[in-house]
């Protein structure tokens, strides 16, 4: 049985991803989606649509996501157990391949990008003027997503 406190804090994270889905409906995907995308998964125990909000990175044609929580993100361990997704951004939709990736050089690489683009988006997650190491730190327990669209 869960406590009240946990059900309260897992109410909260469903809510929070009802502001985006709703923005994209109303075909404000061009406004919202310069920030965020709706990444769609296959729910790996209920096989079920599961739509998650994203901030991401677009570098070249592949679209990034990371999970702040890590492995045990939900929609990460979806994508564990099938890569395959549907992804909602601006005015476009498409299938995407998902890789997952752990190392935390290559995902410190991401986040020194991310801070050179959008600094006040960073600023609540890194130190001012982080290191490298800082950084590299920071990264251990993150897990970077690259969603590859068709080529």
């Amino acid at each position: 049985m869960l406590s009240t406190r946990s059900r309260l804090n897992y109410l909260f994270r469903r809510l929070i991803h009802y502001p985006p889905r709703l923005a994209y409906a109303l075909g404000l995907g061009p406004l919202i989606g310069r920030l965020v995308l709706l990444l769609t998964t296959t729910g790996r125990k209920s096989g079920k649509a599961r739509v998650t909000p994203l901030q991401y990175e677009q570098i070249d044609v592949v679209y990034y996501v990371a999970a702040a929580f890590g492995p045990k993100t939900d929609w990460v361990r979806n994508l564990q157990a099938d890569p395959r997704a549907q992804v909602r951004v601006l005015r476009r939709q498409f299938c995407a391949r998902a890789e997952l990736m752990v190392d935390p050089e290559r995902i410190a690489q991401y986040l020194e990008y991310r801070l050179q683009r959008r600094p006040r988006l960073m600023r609540a997650l890194l130190p001012p003027k982080p290191t490298h190491q800082q950084i590299l730190q920071f990264a251990q327990n993150l897990v970077l997503v690259a969603l590859y669209p068709p080529s």
